[in-house]
């Protein structure tokens, strides 16, 4: 069983608490993972112009353990990753890609549940607390990709993936904040040209 986090301590990450965000992580998740069964791994993403399933699945696969990273180690500086390139052309092989991309998720989401208001780790954007920035993050770049995965099965002929996609309004706008208050924030605080 997951450990729970303390959110009364930890506050709100936008307009979720964090339990909610891990909770969509989880749900989400498994909700791509879904829809990537359905599909096949070679099946095109629509919206991710020359990725199949399977490069979808090792990206975001790899973006979880990333973050949990952070979070489990309390690493609180950047750590180099690998090139987008190097994560899609190395990972595991398709007879052990859905196991893995699970294995992932579930590690991420144990991490998140386990972590303490205390917890200290790198962000790159502002937050009430590193848990709530991470949970908030990958909550939303997952949610994003389980729709991509659903486009991609629908594309491929599976039926039953809505069209608009199915995506909570109020969690919608959430993540249109974490766009404009978040990222369009720090790039122009960064000003023109910077990386």
């Amino acid at each position: 069983m997951l450990g729970r986090m303390d959110t009364a301590q930890a506050g709100p990450a936008g307009r979720y608490e964090v339990a909610e965000l891990i909770a969509c992580l989880r749900r989400e998740g498994e909700r791509l993972a879904a829809a990537a069964d359905r599909a096949t791994f070679a099946a095109p993403v629509p919206a991710c112009p020359g990725w199949q399933v399977r490069d979808l699945l090792k990206h975001l696969g790899y973006v979880h353990r990333w973050a949990a990273g952070y979070v489990r180690e309390q690493r609180t500086q950047w750590v180099d990753r690998l090139s987008e390139e190097e994560i899609l052309t190395g990972g595991p092989s398709d007879d052990m890609l859905a196991t893995w991309f699970r294995q992932g998720l579930a590690e991420l989401v144990q991490v998140l549940s386990a972590a303490g208001p205390e917890t200290n780790c790198w962000t790159f954007l502002d937050a009430p607390s590193p848990v709530a920035f991470w949970a908030r993050r990958q909550a939303h770049e997952t949610t994003i990709h389980r729709v991509d995965a659903e486009q991609a099965a629908a594309a491929a002929g599976a039926a039953g993936f809505a069209d608009p996609p199915d995506i909570d309004p109020r969690f919608a706008i959430d993540g249109i904040d974490e766009l404009i208050m978040g990222f369009l924030a720090r790039a122009w605080r960064r000003g023109p040209g910077s990386p």
